[in-house]
């Protein structure tokens, strides 16, 4: 037996689509926005894991960039391997920030916004490998612009890796954006498809 949808159910619906819409398309890039204007110049960076390549090219991207903190966001047991390249290339270990919360990229973000909140930082560089870049700059304008933190991407090549399926992109904003209103972000549900 079908339940029929009443127009008190259908009108709350639409108030709700109406509420994240102004969300995502109103609050969020006004956020960036001033971000941008008030730390136009990055503050810090930010590398997300899984790849010693993305560790080599920050620790070298750092050497112009020597008075910023590294932010690194990865499994917890890849931090060892990831401070040890660091510290090879000439990245000092009181530059260098690694946690280990994070179980895919939607959680590189939202495990460390607060800490980005608490320094202060309004505008740091994103580095991810240039394929990874597109879902990650869409989770980022979510996670971190609703906090009022702007990105700047710097890719890091890769070798012939294909660029992530929309799909992939769109699962991942929406799952941004359920963190945002519940501070949830579904990575419990099934931890091996959120890579």
């Amino acid at each position: 037996m079908k339940r029929k949808v009443s127009k008190r159910d259908r009108l709350r619906l639409v108030r709700l689509v109406l509420v994240i819409a102004f969300i995502l398309t109103g609050i969020i890039p006004g956020r960036i926005a001033i971000a941008f204007y008030q730390a136009p110049i990055p503050q810090a960076i930010l590398v997300l894991g899984s790849a010693s390549e993305r560790m080599e090219f920050a620790a070298q991207f750092w050497q112009s960039h020597s008075n910023l903190d590294i932010w690194v966001s990865d499994y917890d047991w890849n931090l060892d391997v990831n401070r040890r390249i660091f510290l090879s290339l000439g990245v000092p270990n009181q530059r260098l920030h690694l946690d280990g919360r994070a179980t895919d990229t939607v959680t590189n973000f939202t495990t460390l916004v607060e800490d980005f909140v608490t320094q202060k930082l309004q505008h740091i560089y994103l580095i991810t490998s240039d394929y990874h870049m597109k879902r990650a700059r869409a989770i980022a304008s979510i996670v971190l612009g609703s906090h009022g933190i702007a990105v700047t991407p710097v890719g890091v090549p890769s070798r012939g890796d294909k660029s992530e399926t929309l799909v992939r992109v769109l699962r991942d904003c929406g799952r941004s954006v359920v963190w945002i209103f519940t501070g949830r972000t579904g990575a419990s549900l099934n931890p091996h498809l959120m890579l």
